[in-house]
């Protein structure tokens, strides 16, 4: 696939995804920019506005395997990861895969269980392999990992630590849908759920495909400085506690090259990351608890950042 492929290849999903969720085009664009950059996604909303169906509805467009987690206070690490049972029969331990060894897993409420939980998924997401007794198990490619996570003033939830945060490339938000749409949701459904007909419109090898090629797309020298000044003021600022890591500014870079392969382009031009920022970055951000009191959060710390950065004008492609 080249990159004129892309384009047409991710809006065969989204027009997919539309048919079951509906009215969100711009948070499914969001969902297929993170599949191509073969990043993980948290989306934080409240329960009932689409969230699991959002991650079904994607296995289901690509034909992968999935599985669902629904994680609770009680949950264990093994739970998750799998566990090795000795077999009478053979003398040796076997390995019983959990529900991680799948190549689209949706961890419901993930905040529902405890940090100890939480971190079974840390090497899974960053190395895509699981240890389990020292034994290292790889996972299926492609492989991605979509929490939801409902707001954490809710009673009854967890914070996920900041290096849990750090491995979800996006953080997403569906909202409620406005009058008509929920109306249409209302006929979608009156007969029967649209996902139950939903069929694949792309395979794995095609997306294992599209993942590569967006990697070709050009980012001009000046825009890798806009995008390390960026993160690097996120560090700076009085206003923060922690900053944004490295791994901040590599999924930003991946991100933008995404965005810019989904609108037909070779290269990333500085608009693309402005539009990305506050996904990307501002769940990796930790704000001063002084701050917070006065009411600033990471979305405004950005946009501050955004509004006096200067933005390159010139050397943005190739020629």
């Amino acid at each position: 696939m080249n990159i004129s492929g892309i384009q047409p290849f991710a809006r065969r999903i989204i027009d997919n995804l539309e048919k079951v969720i509906v009215g969100k085009t711009s948070s499914l664009e969001m969902i297929v920019t993170g599949l191509l950059c073969q990043g993980h996604l948290l989306i934080e909303d409240v329960p009932g506005v689409g969230k699991t169906m959002a991650a079904r509805s994607l296995a289901k467009s690509l034909g992968c395997s999935f599985k669902r987690i629904q994680f609770t206070p009680d949950m264990l690490p093994s739970d998750v990861t799998g566990v090795s049972i000795f077999n009478q029969g053979t003398r040796e331990f076997e390995f019983r895969p959990g529900p991680l060894m799948a190549q689209i897993v949706l961890v419901d409420e993930i905040n529902r269980a405890t940090p100890k939980t939480q971190s079974a998924l840390l090497e899974a997401m960053e190395e895509r392999q699981i240890t389990v007794e020292g034994i290292t198990h790889y996972l299926p490619s492609p492989f991605m990992v979509l929490a939801t996570q409902n707001p954490i003033e809710y009673e009854g939830t967890f914070p996920l630590p900041e290096a849990q945060l750090d491995r979800f490339l996006l953080r997403i938000r569906l909202g409620y849908p406005g009058i008509m749409e929920e109306v249409k949701i209302l006929e979608l459904q009156q007969l029967r759920h649209p996902i139950d007909t939903l069929e694949a419109v792309a395979g794995t090898e095609e997306l294992l495909d599209a993942q590569e090629t967006i990697k070709t797309v050009f980012v001009a020298p000046v825009i890798k400085r806009y995008i390390v000044q960026l993160v690097r003021l996120t560090r700076d600022s009085s206003d923060v506690y922690l900053g944004a890591s490295p791994r901040g500014s590599l999924g930003l870079f991946r991100a933008a090259q995404a965005k810019a392969a989904m609108e037909g382009r070779d290269y990333v031009l500085p608009d693309d990351v402005k539009y990305l920022a506050e996904t990307v970055l501002a769940h990796r951000i930790v704000v001063d608890p002084a701050a917070r009191l006065r009411d600033i959060n990471a979305g405004v710390i950005l946009d501050e950042i955004l509004r006096t950065l200067p933005v390159p004008q010139s050397g943005l492609t190739k020629n």
